[in-house]
């Protein structure tokens, strides 16, 4: 008999250390999820449409902050700040007679001020990617921007929609010229 009551206790020690084990587990896995979901904000969301699931979602985020990890990220000087919003002033009044001009200006300037912060620029796709790690708020925005002055290249968008261009472009611009990530994430 007392050899059956003390399988029992090991038995019972086993199952709890097992329950606590993945007790743990899920806490954690519960904390990593709203951590991306904080980080990222709508991003989160589009990219667990966009995967079909939470788990390959914030895989794909988690590699994201990895690579950004790996960028030299730098202010831009008082100096170059005052150059870009003198651009992006330009920008929007050659909008009035040009639009289309005026989008792509506005294309070329973020593209600039992303590789002079030390972003990688050579693909839409992982440019946009990289953002969404410091800019989660507005990097849908540069989304939208893009893919209207990319149609606007092929003579396909309204000017209606290069205006819409405009407005996306600058809530990009506003957060990366103007602002740090810290200042954005606060």
């Amino acid at each position: 008999m007392k050899g059956g009551s003390v399988m029992a206790w090991v038995i019972l020690a086993v199952v709890v250390v097992i329950a606590l084990g993945v007790i743990a587990w899920l806490w954690l896995r519960i904390r990593r999820t709203q951590r991306l979901q904080g980080r990222f904000g709508p991003e989160y969301r589009r990219m667990v449409d966009e995967q079909g699931n939470p788990r390959a979602a914030e895989a794909e985020l988690r590699r994201r902050e990895s690579r950004r990890k790996q960028f030299v990220i730098r202010p831009l000087s008082a100096e170059s700040k005052v150059r870009y919003v003198g651009r992006w002033k330009e920008a929007q009044a050659l909008f009035v007679d040009e639009p289309g001009p005026a989008v792509a200006l506005a294309d070329r300037l973020i593209g600039d001020a992303m590789r002079e912060r030390g972003y990688p620029v050579e693909d839409f796709d992982q440019r946009a990617s990289d953002l969404s790690v410091d800019y989660p708020q507005v990097v849908e925005e540069y989304r939208i921007g893009h893919d209207i002055a990319t149609r606007n290249t092929g003579g396909e968008a309204e000017t209606e929609e290069l205006r819409q261009a405009m407005v996306h472009y600058r809530s990009l611009f506003e957060q990366l010229v103007e602002k740090t990530p810290t200042e954005v994430r606060r």
